[in-house]
């Protein structure tokens, strides 16, 4: 039967006890991390979130070391006792408790636990799903707590950042309209609106933006959004972003607060940020790295060799420039453990995606050897390695065909190289602007245009006049912050003027009754005297899981859901009762 808490008061923590406290008499509160029985004496190590610290019975006291022998990993107790120097031998140079130990002279079992279905005291693997139906043990494990340490650090430096520059934390409602534009929302039936639904935040765009309207001038939240899309490992049905909007704002502005609020972030883990970050137009990040979100880790870049084959012998090549095509190709620089039957392997795999992958390369003695058709002949391959600089032991990858394919596919073929020779340093931490993207792209199922951001994004002022003209050129007010390839930003200059967004609009094949409807008391507010404006969503779970150097975001949140939506701890999402979807006016 457990026992209760009594008159026990904390003193220290698991990871406060140093050599200075030797002699102190501690209290300490937590739970059995390991059992170490010697007979005579026995080690237990007592966790919490601060740390572990070893605890000792002997037999001096011979009522307390029998009631030790029932504890078993996970029990939680209190222990009383003096704390002692560890011997020279037995000192744990991985604990920051590790110079000293507890003498424990009283016990109370506070309760016990059951076996739990994978330890916790250890990181060995364990099925996720598993981990996430006993969450509350995946969470009691060191590497989680320090995650979730780790986030509240973030979320803490983030509001004091924007405190100290003047901005407004206000928060905007979770239950809204639905305004689908992009991702699916969530919606919520109206029990007193029958047949009517709200729908939960992809974002508060909008009401961001009024907020600007309403002359709150600098607005910053950190707020939960949802959106009912695939999984990925960066994504979850509810999210949290760091959400911005500021007045009279230019893209430089927006710059101007993100990278030194990226600098404070970066200190939580002892890490000082360079800046300004690089900028780059979108059209040079596909051409260069086959990614609006390149990774700069690796270089590798790729390149254009198109004027090389324009005139070309080798027909197939010439024939694609000739049509419109290009000939891009990147370099591995240390490509000396590259064999033979390995470039092969890389081949096949492309050309089992239906790509064409070619390969040159020069030898440690600066041989030539290509997977290109004699015909073309050494001399040409000779130029197609000096146009890329590649020097001995280096090794060109080459695709031809249409511009975004080509660097798509050695955008991908290029990230795979660099995982697999270790070039994608965590501890390294490459920040880029990827700015002037296009406005619009074009949609072939539906026909029409849709918003590449979203649709309250602004045109670039060079650009307005393509609006009527070729609108699938226009480039866009908007920027994206990436870093290591992971967009953690997104964000644009917004449109202030009813007009330009009633075009838009209707760029969009929107109608005027269905803006109206859907966004109706937006465009009445913009009526009423908007300033310019803009603004940018950071993703915090992102940030945070690179900070951590986790895979997934879903190491990084408290309670998560699997890739298929769902909560393994509670089985949410579950049927309701009949008589809830009743008083809802809904029928399954």
């Amino acid at each position: 039967m457990a026992e209760q808490l009594g008159e026990l008061v904390r003193t220290h923590t698991c990871g406060a006890l140093r050599p200075d406290d030797v002699g102190a008499e501690v209290v300490l509160l937590g739970w059995v991390h390991r059992v170490r029985d010697l007979g005579g004496v026995l080690f237990v190590d007592v966790r919490d979130r601060a740390g572990v610290t070893q605890v000792v019975f002997d037999k001096d006291d011979e009522t307390v070391l029998a009631k030790a022998k029932r504890l078993r990993s996970e029990f939680v107790i209190g222990v009383n006792g003096r704390v002692r120097r560890r011997s020279a031998e037995t000192v744990n140079p991985k604990l920051a408790t590790g110079d000293v130990e507890v003498l424990v002279r009283q016990l109370t079992i506070l309760n016990e636990a059951k076996t739990p279905p994978f330890p916790v005291a250890d990181e060995t693997p364990v099925s996720e799903d598993i981990r996430l139906k006993y969450r509350y043990l995946d969470l009691r494990r060191p590497r989680l707590q320090n995650n979730m340490i780790l986030r509240h650090r973030v979320a803490m430096i983030v509001r004091q950042f924007f405190d100290r520059h003047g901005f407004l934390e206000i928060e905007t409602p979770i239950l809204g309209k639905s305004t689908p534009e992009g991702a699916r929302d969530y919606l919520v039936p109206s029990r007193v609106h029958p047949g009517e639904f709200y729908a939960l935040p992809q974002s508060p765009q909008l009401f961001k933006q009024i907020l600007m309207i309403a002359g709150m001038d600098r607005y910053v939240q950190i707020v939960k959004c949802f959106r009912d899309e695939d999984l990925r490992a960066d994504r979850q049905p509810e999210f949290t972003q760091v959400d911005v909007e500021v007045s009279f704002a230019q893209p430089e502005t927006i710059f101007g607060i993100i990278e030194p609020l990226m600098k404070d972030v970066f200190t939580a883990i002892g890490t000082e940020v360079p800046t300004p970050f690089r900028r780059m137009p979108y059209g040079e990040a596909m051409a260069k790295y086959g990614s609006d979100k390149p990774d700069l880790r690796p270089g590798m870049e790729i390149q254009d060799v198109r004027e090389l084959f324009r005139e070309s012998a080798f027909g197939v090549f010439k024939k694609i420039v000739g049509e419109g095509g290009t000939v891009r190709a990147f370099v591995v620089e240390n490509a000396a453990g590259y064999s033979r039957s390995a470039v092969d392997g890389i081949v096949n795999q492309e050309k089992a995606q239906g790509r064409h992958l070619l390969w040159a390369r020069r030898g440690e003695d600066g041989a030539i050897t290509s997977s290109f058709p004699k015909a073309v002949g050494e001399e040409t391959v000779r130029q197609l390695l000096d146009a890329l600089g590649a020097g001995n032991s280096q090794l060109a990858f080459v695709v031809a065909g249409q511009p975004d394919v080509v660097s798509q596919t050695l955008g991908q073929l290029r990230l795979a190289i660099a995982k697999k020779d270790g070039l994608l340093d965590p501890n390294r931490f490459e920040f880029l602007w990827v700015v002037d993207f296009p406005l619009l792209e074009w949609d072939p199922e539906d026909k029409r245009y849709v918003a590449m951001h979203h649709p309250f994004t602004s045109p670039l002022d060079a650009d307005i006049g393509k609006l009527g003209t070729e609108p699938g050129a226009a480039r866009a007010k908007a920027y994206d912050l990436v870093l290591n390839g992971s967009e953690i930003g997104g964000g644009s200059i917004r449109i202030h003027d009813a007009a330009m967004q009633s075009r838009i609009f209707t760029l969009l094949n929107i109608s005027e009754e269905e803006a109206r409807n859907r966004f109706g008391f937006f465009l009445e507010a913009l009526e009423y005297g908007t300033p310019p404006h803009g603004g940018i969503a950071l993703g915090l779970d992102r940030i945070i899981a690179i900070l951590a150097n986790e895979g997934s975001i879903r190491e990084v949140i408290a309670f998560p859901k699997t890739a298929a939506a769902s909560d393994q701890m509670t089985n949410a999402p579950s049927p309701v009762d009949p008589k809830q979807l009743k008083e809802l006016h809904l029928k399954l």
